[in-house]
């Protein structure tokens, strides 16, 4: 049996602003690298992908809900995490449910192909890659709710990929996204604090 790929280098660089034994949502989540990461972490997990037989081994490390998140209801209704994680998937009509599922101060971390990788290899569908800078426009609509903590968009240093990458916290409601006004927002960003001089990062 060939053993499951390692997870994302940007999902465990940002894994630690998750809080300790966390819900975490893996969204698309395939074959479950980062499901099973997370739950090696001691988080409570919830996977999401429409191809049920890559989901039954899965099923020991936490919850796992066959659904089609493209032609389907959203399986996840009234439900919130405390982290979102979504690598190498894109489907737009879904981001309203998307950022719902998020709860206040919980964290997105966010991967997936971008404009310019149809020149490298699949997908080249422009439907299936981002827009520049379209992940940031994701969040503008209620840019009062977001803070922003990492964001990249370009051709990655081996030339093998394009991709475009966002690390998030949905903010507590009332605490702006540069404001911290309470004991809740300062608890909030705490761990934010120590990544912020390199919030924003374009290639």
């Amino acid at each position: 049996m060939l053993s499951p790929p390692p997870p994302s280098d940007w999902i465990l660089r940002w894994q630690h602003l998750l809080a300790p034994h966390c819900t975490v949502l893996d969204l698309a989540c395939g074959a479950g690298r980062h499901l099973r990461h997370f739950a090696q972490q001691g988080h409570r997990v919830t996977g999401v992908d429409r191809n049920a037989e890559a989901l039954a081994p899965l099923a020991h490390l936490g919850e796992v809900l066959p659904a089609d998140l493209e032609n389907g209801p959203w399986p996840l209704a009234q439900r919130q995490f405390a982290a979102v994680i979504v690598t190498n998937y894109l489907w737009r009509p879904r981001w309203p449910q998307l950022r719902d599922c998020l709860a206040p101060g919980g964290v997105l971390l966010y991967e997936t192909f971008a404009a310019g990788h149809g020149r490298i290899g699949r997908p080249a569908r422009p439907e299936f890659l981002l827009r520049p800078g379209e992940l940031l426009q994701m969040l503008a609509g209620e840019a009062q709710h977001w803070r922003v903590l990492a964001y990249e968009d370009g051709l990655e240093p081996e030339g093998r990929r394009v991709m475009q990458r966002l690390a998030a916290r949905r903010m507590p409601a009332g605490i702006g996204p540069r404001s911290i006004t309470s004991p809740e927002a300062t608890a909030a960003l705490e761990s934010d604090s120590r990544t912020a001089p390199e919030a924003l990062v374009a290639t």
